[in-house]
């Protein structure tokens, strides 16, 4: 006798591994939100009734000032465009969060195969993703090649907390950044006795404890416009991190076609593949954010392989046939 073909599920759930038992956070979520680093943030927490909700937003506006002071490239008094204007050969220490921001960045570079490179910063400004804004046209083939050679990871001189300057290497940290600071905040929430918070800026997240309820913080994985026919995917973040890269987000319009302001190190160009989005689940917000721009510019064939390589939690949704199609790599998987 015929059998029916199993249908496709409509949801996939995701937990981590944990352990308990968990305290129950007094009171109701209070919830927080705002702008920063051009985009929105929120964060959601429970527990801790006697910490004012004035002393919250100080503690996030600190912490999330903190790095645009160390690491925005819009700020043209941080401490990465000092760096980046600075003359040739001059050393620069670095503080702590640029510090471990740099370091995680040229350990993915190293992982990746070179697929992460924190020192795009001129050609992401060739391309109209900077500071100065977007461009008319395409750039210049010259000058994208001279700024290409100027792009290497493998040159950077850090030594100890200082970094060498070079004379015209331009650090781009943009895609790491973010996610460093929604640790950030959540370390700062930590240090107010708050353990039960849902972190959130420009769609990467954090989530730790539980709510009130005992449930964990779910969320969805991002998804691209006009999804339609895949499941949706949950994730219980209890001390786990989300982000996810995009073709669909910061794009630019030229000559009819629409290009992203993810950078392909190898190409000196806007990144051209199939993927339409990659999420990364991680401990750290800071290496999620990293990875999921790593394995866009990887492409499907090479990501799903330095995912399974390096244990990496990964979902791809590619374009294909006008529709879209998923894979998981096996760490995400695990999950399920």
């Amino acid at each position: 006798m015929a059998t029916e073909p199993a249908r496709r599920p409509s949801r996939r759930v995701l937990v981590p591994a944990v352990s308990g038992p968990f305290l129950r956070p007094a009171g109701p979520v209070r919830t927080f939100a705002g702008d920063t680093m051009g985009t929105g943030w929120s964060v959601k927490l429970a527990g801790r009734p006697d910490v004012t909700d004035a002393a919250i937003e100080a503690a996030i506006r600190q912490a999330l000032d903190g790095v645009i002071a160390e690491m925005s490239g819009w700020n043209p008094a941080s401490d990465l465009v000092r760096y980046n204007r600075a003359p040739p050969g001059t050393w620069h220490a670095l503080p702590d969060g640029f510090l471990a921001v740099l370091r995680c960045a040229l350990r993915i570079a190293e992982l990746s195969e070179g697929a992460f490179d924190p020192t795009l910063g001129a050609l992401v400004e060739s391309w109209g993703f900077g500071p100065s804004g977007p461009i008319a046209g395409f750039p210049e083939p010259a000058a994208l090649d001279g700024h290409r050679r100027a792009c290497f990871w493998r040159g950077l001189r850090l030594e100890s907390r200082s970094l060498f300057q070079p004379g015209g290497l331009s650090l781009d940290l943009s895609g790491i950044a973010k996610g460093f600071a929604v640790d950030q905040v959540a370390a700062a929430l930590r240090g107010l006795g708050l353990s039960s918070v849902l972190v959130e800026i420009g769609g990467e997240l954090r989530g730790e404890g539980v709510k009130p309820d005992l449930s964990p913080w779910w969320v969805a994985l991002e998804q691209p416009p006009g999804t339609v026919g895949l499941p949706e995917t949950l994730v219980a973040l209890h001390g786990l991190s989300v982000a996810t890269s995009g073709d669909y987000r910061r794009v630019r319009e030229v000559g009819g076609r629409l290009m992203s302001h993810t950078i392909d190190p190898a190409t000196g160009a806007p990144t051209n593949s199939a993927l339409a989005s990659v999420s990364v689940l991680h401990e750290s917000c800071m290496e999620a954010d990293a990875w999921a721009t790593a394995l866009t510019v990887l492409g499907p064939d090479k990501a799903m392989q330095v995912a399974a390589r390096h244990g990496i939690a990964a979902h791809f949704l590619l374009r294909e046939g006008g529709g879209f199609r998923e894979m998981c790599s096996p760490a995400l998987e695990a999950l399920s």
